[in-house]
């Protein structure tokens, strides 16, 4: 059973504890699903039928055993697509095509978050598990795309899903990210474990699910655990642009 987490603190209590290790993020990598949007939203229901859909009409089955397989990809694999390139060679591209063909209507802008984007300093990177197609579907409907400097996709990664941590160095690599400087934003928690294990800064958008809370108690490293993003980054960036001001004020006192 996973250890109880204790309650994240609220975003006005945050500033001055937080401020003190991230207003140096020169770089803030966001996982996309569940993450930049919340999961209330149900967007990836749509994904996930389409997932069991694919796994039907690919293998010939009805989707109950569609889904039993499903679940053992996940579970062997990380992700699905994983578990069908490794034991089916699927083309990728066709599944990735195929799963996010869906409607992004029911993610809503929100104002706080693209102010917050708009306002933390450093780099934003989005990496996903998902294809470039699906992030830009996404950001954009969010009307955040353009905060972002680069999308690192799971075709980016050589189709190697979080957490296994060969495409985490691939990123920092390919980006140029000093990872004791950077910071990582997930809804599941063991995606975390190689983020830290570089040094980077981890933070846990706080799930209910199963798969979202695995690893919690077991050792993965969590920095910050949030309940709700967009004002845990207005706060934090707020504070970063508070302490910048004072310390310019501070120097010209000087």
């Amino acid at each position: 059973m996973t250890a109880p987490i204790p309650p994240a603190p609220s975003p006005a209590s945050i500033p001055a504890a937080a401020a003190a290790a991230l207003r140096d993020r020169a770089v803030w990598i966001f996982d996309l699903d569940n993450t930049l949007y919340p999961a209330s939203c149900n967007l990836f229901a749509q994904v996930d039928r389409r997932i069991n859909e694919f796994i039907a009409e690919h293998f010939g089955i009805g989707m109950d055993e569609a889904r039993v397989r499903q679940k053992r990809f996940f579970r062997d694999y990380g992700t699905t697509l994983r578990g069908l390139m490794v034991e089916h060679d699927v083309d990728p591209t066709a599944y990735m095509d195929y799963v996010h063909d869906i409607d992004v209507a029911g993610v809503q802008p929100s104002a706080v978050l693209t102010g917050a984007l708009d306002r933390l300093p450093g780099r934003k990177i989005i990496y996903t598990n998902g294809s470039v197609r699906h992030a830009e579907n996404v950001a954009g409907r969010l009307g955040i795309l353009d905060r972002f400097d680069a999308v690192f996709d799971i075709a980016a990664a050589g189709f190697v899903p979080k957490p296994d941590p060969r495409p985490y160095s691939t990123l920092v690599e390919r980006h140029g990210v000093d990872p004791t400087r950077a910071c990582m934003v997930e809804d599941i928690a063991r995606n975390l474990a190689p983020a830290h294990a570089l040094g980077m800064t981890t933070v846990w958008v706080r799930g209910e699910q199963d798969y979202e809370r695995a690893g919690v108690g077991a050792g993965v490293h969590i920095d910050h655990t949030v309940d709700d993003l967009p004002s845990w980054l207005a706060a934090v960036a707020d504070a970063a642009v508070d302490m910048t001001e004072d310390g310019r004020a501070e120097k010209a006192a000087e």
